[in-house]
């Protein structure tokens, strides 16, 4: 096998709290993340010109080693000692870029796991996380997928029960949010209203869709809301077209809203859709 193609999915935040800041910086989290149908085509393929090369049908992508993918083909080598001889990543970007959901370590896990299958080094998927980790934290979630709670700085994983199937809309506006901003100003001011984590948990291991729904809640966007009108806009707006439960994900700045009723969901896509062209209609995997 000399190329291989996977889609890496998107990921988006059932719940998200912001627990501590260890010494070297990173802060400590406990959330519930969950893996969304919407994902970008990652192929990676052999050559012999002993050269990394990326390309991506998105200009203002980069791909240099500024890109995760590039950096995780470097870290598989690293790791094993192979000598690498030569190797194509392309990428077909569908997951909105600096969006809050995992766009550039999804593409990171793809490329591990890609290298893993077309190298044959079965390293396994512990191991595939422990390269991942010197990547980003979030990359291990993106290696496993699924429905997790995430605890440490992202890295400590326990797998949950899987969300009830609903369909989701996805938004994101048109800017980009500074995750390192978002933290500094939860560390001065800490959110007094903290997501029920333990219950979602719970829901989700009765299955109760409305319990998930109710309990969907995110410290970030108390802070990325503030800033910028638009995510309350298009939270008010997911809700009223009929949305179970609305939240942004990660640093923000995309929103979603969770669907049972498939006439809502596409009712909610089209009118988002129509003011912020990076909308999309997705679904719980």
């Amino acid at each position: 096998m000399n190329s291989i193609k996977l889609d890496a999915h998107a990921k988006i935040n059932l719940t998200l709290d912001v627990t501590g800041k260890l010494d070297n910086g990173y802060h400590t989290v406990r959330m519930v993340m969950q893996s969304v149908g919407l994902h970008d085509d990652v192929t990676v393929e052999k050559t012999d010109d002993g050269q990394i090369t990326l390309t991506c049908d998105r200009p203002y992508v980069p791909t240099d080693d500024r890109n995760l993918a590039v950096r995780a083909a470097n870290a598989f080598f690293a790791h094993t000692g192979l000598v690498c001889p030569g190797l194509r990543i392309d990428i077909c970007k569908r997951i909105p870029v600096a969006a809050g959901l995992a766009g550039g370590s999804t593409d990171a896990a793809a490329v591990l796991r890609a290298l893993d299958t077309l190298f044959e080094t079965d390293l396994g998927l512990d191991t595939l996380c422990e390269i991942g980790l010197t990547l980003g934290a979030d990359v291990p979630y993106c290696l496993r997928g699924g429905t997790m709670l995430a605890e440490g700085i992202g890295e400590v994983l326990s797998p949950l029960p899987a969300a009830p199937h609903c369909l989701v809309v996805l938004c994101k506006p048109a800017f980009a949010v500074s995750t390192a901003a978002v933290y500094a100003q939860i560390d001065d001011h800490m959110p007094d209203v903290r997501p029920d984590t333990a219950g979602m948990c719970q829901a989700l291991t009765q299955g109760d869709y409305n319990g998930v729904c109710h309990r969907l809640y995110n410290v970030m966007e108390a802070v990325t809301a503030v800033r910028h009108a638009e995510i309350g806009q298009i939270k008010d707006i997911l809700l009223s077209c009929g949305a179970d439960g609305a939240a942004m994900s990660g640093s923000g700045p995309t929103t979603f809203g969770l669907f049972h009723d498939s006439d809502k969901a596409q009712a909610a896509f089209d009118r988002l859709k129509a003011i912020f062209p990076d909308t999309h209609l997705t679904e719980i995997l």
